[in-house]
């Protein structure tokens, strides 16, 4: 499948040979253990090691406004995104939408089962390299009618996403082709719930401009 981004405006066209997430990268100690916390309350057991790479399908990346999951115990994560291809590099906007009955089962196939949401924008490595712990990502979900805050932190709260490219080995992986990793989050406000509308944003306030996207979740049926 072809992904039709705009790197600092320019067409950018891309089919993906490999998809990571990368999971568990908060810096802060008391951050990952309050998210390990906050995903245990719903049956997810602690990670073998932190931070984690999940390999999944490289065609769940997808820029379509409508994402259909089965059942209803699926959320998004608003989540930093790099793009590598051809030696260059690029940072854009993801969400880690999961299966979180399944994740009580297993991270990594609950991590398979869902397409994951990505922005069509992206912005070059140079232009954001020397300053991107100031850059802000946000989520909102929709609940009763309105848009409630759900997720907010910069990413100094993540590990530095150059450490993040060397311990995926996204190097070697882009010699198959454009190679694309989501990079971690942090808490959602109220706790980790689903919504049928999530809205994300990156800001880059030293430059001025911002990064957003939003999507609906249609629930399947469940059928036994």
């Amino acid at each position: 499948m072809t992904l039709n981004f705009r790197a600092d405006g320019a067409p950018l066209s891309l089919d993906l040979s490999h998809l990571i997430v990368a999971g568990w990268t908060g810096r802060d100690a008391d951050a990952i253990a309050h998210h390990i916390e906050e995903l245990a309350a719903l049956g997810v057991p602690a990670p073998s090691a932190t931070p984690l790479y999940y390999r999944v399908a490289a065609q769940l990346l997808t820029q379509a406004p409508v994402l259909e999951a089965v059942g209803n115990e699926t959320s998004g994560e608003v989540e930093p995104l790099i793009v590598a291809v051809e030696g260059r590099t690029y940072l854009g906007l993801a969400s880690d939408h999961t299966d979180r009955a399944l994740e009580a089962h297993s991270v990594a196939l609950s991590k398979q089962v869902c397409a994951k949401p990505c922005a069509s924008d992206l912005w070059s490595w140079e232009s954001v390299s020397d300053h991107l712990e100031e850059i802000v990502l946000r989520s909102w979900i929709e609940e009763g009618g309105e848009w409630v805050p759900y997720q907010e932190g910069t990413l100094a709260a993540i590990r530095p996403l150059t450490d993040l490219i060397t311990g995926a080995g996204l190097a070697d992986l882009a010699k198959d082709g454009p190679v694309a990793m989501l990079c971690g989050t942090f808490g959602a406000k109220g706790g980790v719930r689903p919504a049928a509308r999530f809205r994300m944003q990156m800001e880059d306030p030293r430059n001025g401009r911002a990064i957003t996207h939003e999507y609906e979740t249609r629930n399947l049926p469940e059928v036994a």
